[in-house]
């Protein structure tokens, strides 16, 4: 007897019969299987730690129908007739559980993955995603601030604010989320089509010198590249970073998706970049080839550090492939404190 099918299940569909094994209790794990209980699935979460505040977690839980699991050796063996298995960020694709739902032909999940396909098919709010090796915390932050400053109800959310799936199931939708989305993150997604996303850098990483926690270099580019597949309206890339730019130039995207770079520099038409001391688009406005748009100064940023500014040019330009105009970038920058990025 097949399976439920996954791929026809959304946030409005019941789904009762899915089998599907949490892997981790944390922030992402906890709304992963809070929500796929709501939804009538038969959920088993683990995680290997137990400590108070996770034990009245798993209380709740239980309450609500899931079978919450902690303590030493949990997450040793896959469970029996399971249909999904739900991956919080961190699990490598090389720890037992995963290998075990690909030897038995399970589908295995992010949670990024399982907030896309959890979208009220009846209000696809906009993704803007960005990842990288540095910064993205601050640039989403950066980002959902702009997006505020432009009237919008805005959410950040992934690796830095709340929860994907959270965020997905709220009953009053957002306008647009801002997501902090890692490499190790879109191993484990293969669905999601942001509106535009951003490479922010891949660092000082080199063929010797990248995260252990993907097999290979070429692996770790690969799944970071995984963001502009499917893009609708723009492919961000950091120019001085030519990796960036062949992940746009390979990327798998919608008929009449741009490719905008960001730069230090004098932009070129289709970028946005630094002429002095302020910041230039010459990749959103009517008269690109002969003119640019002032979007902000560097007066106006809390810090002049690289890495801050360099946020600061993907962040406006995301926001200003949403259609946000200048004034809003600006206000958003403005306003914009370090500390609650991550």
């Amino acid at each position: 007897m097949s399976g439920p099918d996954l791929d026809a299940l959304t946030s409005k569909d019941s789904w009762a019969g899915v089998r599907a094994v949490v892997a981790g209790f944390s922030v992402a794990g906890f709304a992963s299987t809070d929500n796929l209980t709501h939804l009538g699935a038969e959920v088993v979460a683990l995680d290997e730690r137990r400590d108070p505040e996770l034990e009245e977690k798993a209380e709740l839980l239980g309450v609500l129908g899931a079978d919450v699991r902690l303590g030493d050796g949990v997450t040793d063996l896959l469970p029996p007739d399971v249909d999904l298995l739900v991956v919080s960020p961190g699990w490598r694709p090389d720890s037992s559980l995963v290998l075990q739902a690909h030897e038995r032909g399970i589908r295995v999940w992010g949670e990024v993955e399982l907030a896309w396909r959890l979208r009220n098919p009846d209000h696809q709010t906009p993704w803007l995603a960005v990842t990288g090796a540095q910064g993205r915390g601050t640039t989403v932050c950066m980002l959902d601030e702009i997006l505020r400053a432009a009237g919008l109800r805005s959410v950040a959310a992934g690796g830095v604010g709340l929860s994907l799936v959270e965020v997905v199931m709220d009953p009053e939708p957002y306008d647009v989320i801002a997501v902090d989305i890692s490499s190790q993150q879109l191993h484990h997604t293969y669905s999601m089509q942001a509106e535009s996303a951003a490479v922010l850098g891949m660092g000082p990483q080199t063929e010797v010198d990248f995260p252990d926690w993907h097999p290979s270099y070429e692996a770790w580019l690969a799944d970071t590249a995984k963001v502009y597949q499917g893009v609708e309206k723009a492919c961000v890339y950091n120019v001085a970073d030519e990796r960036t730019r062949r992940m746009v130039e390979e990327a798998d995207v919608v008929e009449g998706a741009r490719a905008i770079g960001f730069t230090f520099g004098m932009p070129s038409v289709g970028m946005v970049g630094l002429v002095e001391e302020i910041v230039a688009d010459r990749a959103f406005i009517a008269q690109r080839d002969t003119s640019a748009a002032e979007l902000f100064t560097m007066g106006d940023l809390a810090s002049n550090e690289p890495e801050f500014v360099t946020s600061a040019l993907a962040a406006a330009t995301l926001a200003r492939a949403h259609g946000v105009s200048q004034v809003a970038v600006r206000d958003g920058l403005r306003a914009f404190r370090p500390g609650h990025s991550g």
